[in-house]
């Protein structure tokens, strides 16, 4: 069965090729197709002999490491559906999470005993109990049994949902969640397909070596290259946290050709102990999202070690495959997220869903069959999501220029205004990133008596510079309209990053408003 049995398929065509590295273990676990093909066939052979069946959720509150990947594989292989936590939430949001997706089996690293084991009392008399839990170390808690000890006792015959199709879900990837709750994207096998060939038109071959430091719960973990590698059949090491030091170490060590990340980890990589003498001969490309790069970063990387950037842009609700902006670009428009990959069709709207020509800012709206199959026991925020021709609102604030370039202006919910004047912040932290001063840096839009809003930058320098407060807005006053000048600048020595990699805004405003 070509859908859902991914290991299963690429078992055949290169069983005894390097499929997974897991430098989470000390010493590292490597696994060759033929063996995360086994495990998956084990795994998912004891979820069927304790009831686990097609469109079950199996949840996973882990860092990264292989057991991610069993747990995707052997539900793939059953038609069940992978449902992987965010673990840095509150595990009382969790629950919430719980409570949606009912999952029957919790997979756990000892990080978050503590809060699966308040999950575990908070839930034990509810509707939507979980009935089993598998700890991956450690001793777990009351009745846990140990993650690669149940793996291993199941039977490793073959295992495929003879009725899966290609519009069944095989995962719930959970959205940021700014209000609320986070809402849980379905992705289908046909969304994957669609995702790897938009991923694999641009520059993927089948001796890639990739190197991934997105967390597994967000698209990025599993469908930037992840996937995609396996279905073409090359090699992914996986950490279980990023570390800037050791990612530098690991490139020169695997000869990796392929490394992604945002902005944020690519200059804190400029700041590791070894960024000087580490050798990235055998990066093909590095792959940027989430932000644009700022030019000095480009420049730096290519000038120091000959590095390649593609950049791109990407989402939970569409897959990480959307736009790309080709190395060559990457000088030439800068803070570009480049075009529509060739299976994504992108437009700009105003607030009526009215097409907007080029240089004209709106929302940005995508359409094509990379979609996911809106939001898991959702149903009034899936239908609000897409217009009634099918295309998705992103939230974005877009515009395109004459070449058909996309930009990313701002997400609506960062926008502010500052005395009836729309202000992008992320137009100012370009203009801030062009300081020699300025390492990383953040703008938020802070109450203001007079104005309504007004913004207020924050910002790490390099180490052995100086700057003022002064001189800051002085350099923003010299390249920007006076109104899109921070009235104020706060130096911190770190600014607050996500387990994807991006600044927490929202805790810098929370923090300082």
């Amino acid at each position: 069965m070509y859908i859902g049995d991914y290991l299963g398929r690429r078992a055949i065509y290169s069983p005894d090729k390097l499929a997974i590295i897991d430098y989470g273990k000390s010493p590292e676990w490597r696994f060759t197709y033929r063996q995360m093909n086994e495990r998956a066939n084990k795994l998912a052979n004891y979820f069927k002999s304790i009831g686990i069946g097609k469109g079950d959720r199996v949840a996973i509150l882990a860092r990264d490491g292989v057991e991610h990947l069993d747990c995707f594989f052997a539900c793939a292989k059953l038609g069940a559906i992978h449902t992987a936590l965010n673990w840095r939430l509150h595990w009382r949001e969790v629950q919430g999470i719980v409570e949606n997706t009912t999952p029957k089996v919790m997979i756990y690293s000892d990080d978050f005993k503590q809060s699966v084991a308040d999950l575990e009392s908070a839930t034990r008399n509810t509707h939507y109990a979980i009935r089993t839990y598998l700890h991956i170390e450690g001793a777990g808690i009351a009745s846990s049994q140990h993650f690669e000890t149940v793996l291993q006792s199941g039977a490793p015959t073959p295992v495929t949902c003879e009725s899966l199709e290609a519009e069944d879900i095989a995962a719930l990837i959970l959205t940021g969640g700014t209000t609320g709750l986070p809402k849980a994207a379905q992705v289908s096998h046909r969304m994957i397909a669609w995702n790897t060939l938009n991923t694999v038109i641009h520059d993927v071959t089948h001796n890639d070596v990739y190197l991934n430091v997105f967390p597994m719960f967000h698209t990025g973990g599993l469908f930037v290259y992840t996937l995609p590698q396996v279905v073409f059949g090359g090699t992914t090491i996986l950490l279980r946290q990023f570390d800037p030091a050791l990612v530098l170490t690991l490139i020169e060590r695997e000869r990796v050709t392929i490394f992604g990340g945002v902005p944020a980890q690519y200059q804190m990589m400029t700041q590791a102990p070894n960024w000087a003498q580490a050798n990235l001969s055998s990066l093909r490309f590095c792959t940027s999202g989430g932000a644009p790069l700022p030019v000095p970063l480009v420049e730096k990387y290519t000038k120091e070690k000959n590095i390649r950037f593609k950049q791109g842009f990407g989402m939970t609700e569409f897959g990480p495959g959307i736009f790309a902006l080709a190395p060559e670009d990457a000088i030439r428009k800068a803070g570009s997220i480049g075009r529509p990959n060739f299976f994504v069709d992108a437009r700009v709207v105003d607030d009526d869903n009215h097409p907007l020509g080029a240089n004209q800012i709106g929302e940005l709206a995508l359409k094509g069959p990379s979609y996911c199959s809106g939001y898991f026991n959702n149903p009034q925020a899936s239908a609000a999501a897409v217009d009634a021709d099918g295309w998705f609102h992103t939230g974005d604030l877009a515009k395109y220029d004459e070449e058909r370039y996309f930009y990313i202006v701002d997400r609506k919910k960062d926008m502010f205004l500052s005395g009836g004047e729309n202000v992008y912040p992320v137009e100012i932290e370009k203009v801030l990133y062009q300081h020699p001063a300025v390492h990383m840096c953040a703008v938020v839009g802070v109450p203001d008596a007079k104005w309504g809003e007004v913004g207020k930058a924050f910002v790490v320098l390099k180490p052995g510079t100086q700057a003022t407060e002064q001189q800051l807005l002085d350099h923003c006053r010299a390249n920007l309209a006076g109104y899109k000048v921070p009235k104020s600048v706060v130096f911190v020595d770190a600014l607050p990053i996500s387990s994807a990699g991006k600044i927490l805004k929202r805790e810098l405003k929370e923090k300082y408003s």
